[in-house]
């Protein structure tokens, strides 16, 4: 009986991280758990805190959150919805300078995603540190590459999107976070 118990519980642990290629051999565009773009949308008395987003950044720096609304967008260079979707995620941060974005790399090399980063003209900070997607579980986990999540001004989970954002709906989402302020 506690074999099952911890199976179960190890079980989406497992599926995520046996999605990637496994071993030493580089992940592919189609080794990951992609999410089908639903959103779930936590009612403001239900949220949950987020984990503190700082650490180092791909360009060597440091990030510090600011404690405003941010957009925290998980993907990788190999991901090919990570790159459809990468143009309007940096459409948004141009356009809105009252939102904080920041996009955490997980599964992926800094050369690749440098480049990735220079080809689609990203200007928002790059947490290189994964290890900060452990700090969601308990709230809206990023469940699939990309997931993009919006946290609240008071640093809670509002709301995840799993697999790639569209205008229409990171637009809707934020905006509906943003009344509830």
């Amino acid at each position: 009986m506690m074999k099952r118990k911890v199976l179960f519980a190890l079980l989406p642990l497992f599926l995520l991280t046996a999605c990637a290629g496994g071993g030493t051999s580089s992940p592919s565009e189609n080794a990951f758990v992609s999410g089908d773009g639903v959103a779930v949308y936590v009612k403001a008395a239900d949220r949950k805190p987020a984990p503190e987003l700082s650490g180092e950044t791909l360009d060597g720096g440091k990030f510090i959150s600011s404690g405003k609304l941010t957009v925290v967008n998980v993907w990788a260079s190999w991901c090919s919805p990570c790159r459809a979707e990468a143009p309007l995620l940096e459409d948004f941060a141009q356009k809105e300078s009252d939102i904080q974005f920041l996009g955490i790399l997980t599964r992926d090399n800094l050369s690749s995603a440098q480049s990735f980063v220079k080809r689609f003209k990203v200007s928002y900070p790059i947490l290189i540190d994964d290890a900060i997607l452990a700090g969601f579980r308990g709230s809206l986990v990023p469940n699939a590459i990309p997931t993009t999540l919006i946290i609240d001004s008071k640093n809670r989970v509002a709301v995840r999107i799993s697999g790639q954002v569209t205008f229409a709906l990171l637009d809707t989402m934020i905006k509906r976070v943003q009344a509830d302020a």
